[in-house]
């Protein structure tokens, strides 16, 4: 009896395992390190990969993906201005858990119709998903309109990225998808995910990390600053005062 639950539970892991093995992903980058130097003005990632099966392409919907790239988070407080006997003033504020610096999202098709909301939920892929705000102040009653403005903000500035129908699928095998990373880009792990739905549901998913870096002398200012802020603080002032008398001396020779 004992060997015979052995056999059931070792055939059932099996099944598991093909049913999760049916379709998976093999994936490529054009560059896994994006370096951070004093002339950096973005970068494009394409992100390229294949499908991997053991049996013939399920029957039914279509294979689609969806390819997110996310910059690291960190807490962001939103401030609302109004404007107060002629002034600009902050008059509320809503402290965001966690926003990454960075997010983009590719679709090969519209993302309400190749992911549906529970997996959204469930792997917080949208745009919104991926920002986390859990409580505000009482006295504030629409504090997802301070979420909803860092998106607006945020999306103009192109650090947030929807991209529907950015992704290629080829013969629901090969699929391939570009990401432009902007010049504002801060040091840390971008991590890279990429899921394959069919019906909206998520059948299979990977994920891996780009790497971030400054280097040369915006590493160096950067090390600096951290390490010894004092020298920092006096090296700026020594080049901010041979600028102001470069130029000072420069306008002098002109006007003469």
């Amino acid at each position: 009896m004992n060997r015979l639950r052995a056999l059931l539970v070792a055939a059932l892991a099996c099944l598991s395992f093909s049913a999760i093995a049916d379709e998976a992903i093999v994936l490529g980058l054009n560059q896994s390190e994006v370096s951070i130097s004093t002339n950096f003005n973005g970068s494009e990632i394409i992100i390229f990969g294949a499908v991997k099966r053991e049996t013939p392409i399920p029957e039914g919907p279509e294979l689609e993906v969806v390819v997110t790239v996310s910059g690291p988070s960190a807490p962001v407080t939103v401030r609302r201005k109004e404007k107060t006997f002629g002034i600009w003033v902050n008059t509320a504020a809503v402290e965001v858990d966690r926003a990454p610096s960075f997010y983009a999202v590719a679709t090969s098709g519209p993302l309400q119709d190749v992911l549906n909301r529970t997996e959204d939920l469930r792997y917080k892929i949208s745009v919104p998903r991926a920002i986390r705000s859990v409580g505000a102040p009482m006295n504030i009653e629409d504090s997802a309109a301070f979420s909803d403005a860092l998106v607006r903000i945020r999306s103009k500035a192109n650090q947030y990225q929807l991209d529907e129908e950015g992704v290629t699928v080829d013969e629901q095998t090969l699929f391939r998808a570009t990401v432009q990373l902007p010049a504002s880009l801060i040091e840390g792990d971008y991590n890279t995910r990429i899921f394959l739905t069919r019906g909206g549901s998520v059948v299979a998913q990977y994920g891996t990390l780009i790497d971030v870096r400054k280097v040369g002398l915006e590493r160096w200012l950067f090390n600096l600053s951290r390490e010894n802020a004092l020298v920092y603080g006096l090296l700026s002032l020594a080049i901010a005062i041979a600028a102001g008398w470069g130029a000072s001396s420069l306008f002098a020779a002109l006007r003469r």
